[in-house]
């Protein structure tokens, strides 16, 4: 299998741009259902996104991620989680490589992630698939992992070494990155300020211990909270902002949980709860493996040129935010069609939608869990490789 990997490593030489993000990996000892949580929120220079449902092949792993309409053959998995429970996704980093490895043999981080999601069970499992895989990696990330078992960490990662950060470690139970490493060089990379916005918008919920996923798709991902300017916006009643270090912003394309399990469920019970396209103008949707329908298929690319018909819903809204075309106008976002008096913006609106999605997904969950339950102790699960 090895040999496999490392081969495969080595034929995908094409590159893809990662750019940004904001992320976080909660511990179970920190949300209400005790099962981790791993969240991005993703920024790219590619708008149109989709949810793809890749099939067990060989000594793959079935697995759902998320991918480019640009990447048609679904070679680079930009967060995602497989069968096993196993998840990863990652924020690009800006102050770890110092080397000449050329431009063109870099930007493989979801090469990389699509690895993992074909192969590895535990955080252990990704750990020994940085260390197995040829150098230079072509990458300079922050990696994040969470595994069935409640496990957690990031891996730091450049061409040549990593650095892990635990979640056991972590005394309140909450890792977060943007886009500069811990480990790397001080003052360089980027997201200093959207980090600081982070800390500040997670600080109530690591003293509660109440994360939800819908914390990070529902308020986080809708916020427009800035920390150097210590003003949160999202209710002022402004009608235009620039649009600048916010945690959601004009590249934003998906918010992204991936919600593990608790002790003694199935991994089936993993779910990805995504709101696909421009957040603060997205449904929410659950994504699973190992279930009849386990991504909607308005989530996939079955549009034109392998688009998701939701992204391309929701960026039409987004040209209704970002609605000026001329000279510097993509840098203006109005508000108001977000937020308003009369209550009719999109976070308003969808935001409720979205809550009464989750409490009909967390009963279709919980029936999932008792019929599993019952063909388990029945021994007639019927289900590949998930319930063990």
């Amino acid at each position: 299998m090895k040999k496999q990997v490392l081969l495969l490593f080595l034929l995908l030489a094409g590159g893809f741009a990662a750019m940004a993000c904001t992320s976080a990996i909660i511990s179970g000892k920190k949300t209400v259902s005790g099962r981790p949580l791993l969240w991005k929120h993703r920024d790219t220079g590619c708008l149109d996104n989709r949810v793809e449902l890749i099939k067990a092949h060989d000594d793959c792993y079935e697995f759902v991620a998320i991918f480019d309409a640009t990447d048609p053959n679904d070679t680079a998995a930009w967060t995602g989680f497989n069968e096993m429970g196993f998840a990863v996704m990652n924020t690009a980093s800006y102050n770890l490589n110092k080397d000449n490895v050329p431009e063109s043999d870099m930007d493989k981080e979801g090469v990389v992630m699509k690895l993992a999601l074909e192969h590895c069970v535990t955080v252990d499992d990704f750990e020994k698939l940085l260390q197995s895989l040829p150098k230079p990696l072509g990458v300079e990330a922050n990696f994040g992992v969470i595994d069935r078992y409640g496990h957690g960490a990031y891996f730091e990662t450049g061409n040549y070494t990593y650095k892990k950060y635990d979640l056991a470690d972590a005394t309140d139970g909450v890792l977060t990155r943007t886009n500069y490493s811990f480990s790397g060089r001080p003052d360089e990379g980027m997201g200093y300020v959207r980090y600081e916005n982070e800390k500040y918008l997670l600080a109530p919920h690591i003293a509660a211990g109440d994360f939800t996923p819908a914390v990070f798709t529902e308020e986080i991902s809708r916020t427009f909270y800035h920390s150097l300017l210590d003003k949160d916006f999202t209710n002022s009643g402004e009608e235009w902002i620039v649009d600048q270090d916010f945690i959601p912003r004009r590249i934003s394309t998906a918010s992204i949980v991936i919600e593990g399990i608790n002790s003694g469920e199935p991994p089936v019970l993993t779910t990805m709860w995504i709101a696909l396209g421009y957040p603060p103008c997205a449904e929410t949707f659950a994504a699973h493996v190992g279930v009849a329908g386990g991504v909607p298929s308005v989530l996939s690319g079955t549009g034109d040129n392998h688009h998701s018909p939701q992204c391309d819903l929701v960026r039409a809204r987004q040209a209704e935010v970002f609605s000026i075309e001329r000279g510097n106008g993509k840098h203006y976002l109005n508000l108001s069609k977000l937020y308003n008096n009369e209550g009719t913006g999109y976070c308003q609106q969808l935001v409720k939608r979205n809550m009464l999605m989750y409490e009909r997904e967390y009963n279709t969950r919980a029936a999932l869990k008792d019929w599993f339950s019952r063909k388990r102790k029945s021994g007639t699960s019927g289900v590949r490789r998930i319930v063990d």
